[in-house]
């Protein structure tokens, strides 16, 4: 199943959808015909191991709901090993559960991990810690042996976000300013020397230089290459499989020690990729080879390349600013995926999902205070479903049912928000809260499962896509009936739109339609010898 995250079923019995024909047929997918159309019956699918690692705050709270509501009525998880990575946790196990984490994370495979809080020196103060613990994350990618963070757009068809094609990134999981090494210093020297693994060997100056301010921060850190030719073949088999135009970026001409990543990386493209690209058409806008482009040059090209359907390979700290980038074009990190990759000794792929989003304290703290809140889940719940899908192509015994159950989720979210009903940060102030939206799923899901439909492609020309609204409406001033009204005023054959005519109608109505620019000098005049008439009565 080649994107199984695009799945949608036959949704003219759902009450929510109202997005058209459905398109497609079971036959796209025949490969799973026989065992994804079996009823869902009153046994829960049992799941294969995974580590659930939770967090903290608003995602947390959502995230919980979600396992109560979607996954616990169908999903047997008792083979799951749960860990709780909240600062408390942390802090009373004195971070053994981290490590406990880790050691399920590189035995098992398969990890969905919430966001987390790495706390500040106010928050250790309030939570009542020990201490300041640090990020997981370097834990996780050491222990995980980290190849790459691949994070991508994610996309609702029929909802036009900000990229039109999906944007791949592959950030280098290790190395760079990340685990560097420094102190702040004073006047003096600065001898950085290299000692080879063998001692017979001399000791290597990599450099020496004299620091003359009263204060310098002396940094040292190191760019590991030997897993670049494995992040090489991840990025490029990605990229031809969903025919995206790879690019590999760093600062070469500058930072001369970047060549080695590049160099490699064009080795195993030329090896192994180049042939295959060149036959799918995807090089013929980069001279038939593969390019690279200067990290200025990619923060210029991703704001203009807004039609997407390009990927990116580069260093680690790059990586995280860029990708940052993508996501404020593609409307903000919700919709963004995260994802570590790493490889176990016997060469099997370890995968973490993850949201790229953080805890969302900001609600966190207005659901405490018994406000409303509106929390779109998708990021985390893509995540959880790419996790789940991983761990059951490791141990296939019920990854048809388990391919169901997430093809169907993902289907009632992408259906709910098309129709209008999704969370207010896509669907506006008329937009459902978290539990209420948590709850319409629930229902949905149920009955996608208990019909039994198998997952169908939904395609929806580009034309058609909805684009949502970037200005949300005050409820507490805008008065949606007289907007109602005005509109139905103006919509003058009733069918649901206004349509240009009727835009100009209703804008020369209200006095706010542009006029021509003879037409406006026609207006001054008449308005002066109107004021000229009134002074000399």
């Amino acid at each position: 199943l080649k994107h199984p995250f695009w799945l949608k079923v036959d949704l003219t019995q759902v009450p929510f959808d109202c997005c058209g024909a459905m398109l497609g047929s079971l036959r796209r997918v025949a490969g799973f015909r026989r065992s994804w159309t079996r009823a869902f019956s009153s046994g829960k699918i049992v799941a294969p191991p995974m580590t659930y690692i939770s967090g903290e705050e608003m995602s947390w709270y959502t995230m919980k709901l979600i396992r109560e509501k979607w996954v616990q009525p169908f999903i047997d998880t008792s083979r799951w090993e749960f860990f709780d990575l909240s600062c408390k946790s942390r802090d009373d196990t004195e971070d053994q559960v981290l490590h406990d984490a880790v050691e399920s994370g590189a035995r098992i495979g398969a990890i969905f991990k919430e966001p987390t809080i790495t706390p500040t020196a106010d928050q250790v103060k309030s939570l009542g810690l020990r201490k300041s613990w640090g990020s997981p994350n370097g834990a996780m990618r050491r222990g995980w042996n980290g190849i790459t963070i691949s994070r991508d757009t994610i996309h609702i068809p029929g909802i036009k976000l900000g990229f039109d094609k999906p944007v791949f990134f592959e950030r280098h999981a290790i190395g760079g300013e990340y685990g560097a090494g420094w102190k702040s210093v004073g006047k003096g020297r600065v001898l950085t020397t290299f000692f080879p693994e063998d001692i017979k060997d001399s000791p290597v100056i990599i450099d020496g230089r004299e620091l003359k301010d009263q204060e310098t921060a002396v940094v040292v850190y190191d760019n590991p290459l030997d897993n670049v030719e494995d992040l090489a073949h991840i990025f490029f088999s990605r990229c031809l499989e969903a025919d995206i135009v790879p690019y590999v970026v760093t600062k070469k001409t500058v930072f001369k020690w970047q060549e080695g990543f590049w160099q490699k990386m064009k080795k195993v493209f030329d090896a192994e990729y180049k042939e295959k690209f060149l036959a799918k058409g995807l090089l013929d806008g980069t001279g038939g080879d593969l390019q690279h482009l200067i990290s200025d040059a990619a923060t210029m090209q991703i704001i203009r390349w807004t039609r997407g359907g390009f990927g990116m390979a580069c260093h680690n700290y790059d990586g995280d600013m860029l990708t940052d980038e993508v996501a404020q074009v593609h409307r903000s990190p919700g919709f963004i995926t995260s994802n570590l990759i790493g490889k176990r000794s016997d060469g099997t792929l370890i995968k973490e999902f993850e949201a790229s989003h953080g805890t969302v304290a900001d609600l966190y703290h207005a659901h405490l205070r018994g406000e409303e809140t509106s929390m779109n889940p998708l990021g985390m719940v893509v995540a959880l479903l790419g996790a789940m899908e991983h761990a059951a192509t490791l141990e296939p015994a019920t990854m048809h049912d388990i391919f169901r159950w997430t093809g169907h989720c993902r289907a009632s979210m992408y259906a709910a928000f098309r129709a209008g009903k999704g969370t207010r940060d896509l669907c506006g102030p008329t937009g459902l809260t978290t539990e209420r939206f948590v709850d319409l799923i629930a229902t949905d899901l149920n009955r996608r499962m208990t019909l039994g439909d198998l997952a169908s492609l939904f395609d929806q020309p580009e034309e058609d896509w909805e684009t949502p609204s970037t200005k949300k409406a005050d409820e507490a001033v805008v008065d949606q009936e007289a907007i109602k009204s005005i509109f139905s005023k103006y919509d003058s054959d009733e069918n649901g739109t206004i349509s240009f005519q009727e835009f100009v109608d209703m804008t020369v109505d209200l006095g706010i339609a542009p006029l021509k620019k003879d037409a406006i000098t026609t207006k001054l005049k008449q308005e002066e010898v109107r004021v000229q008439n009134e002074t000399i009565q």
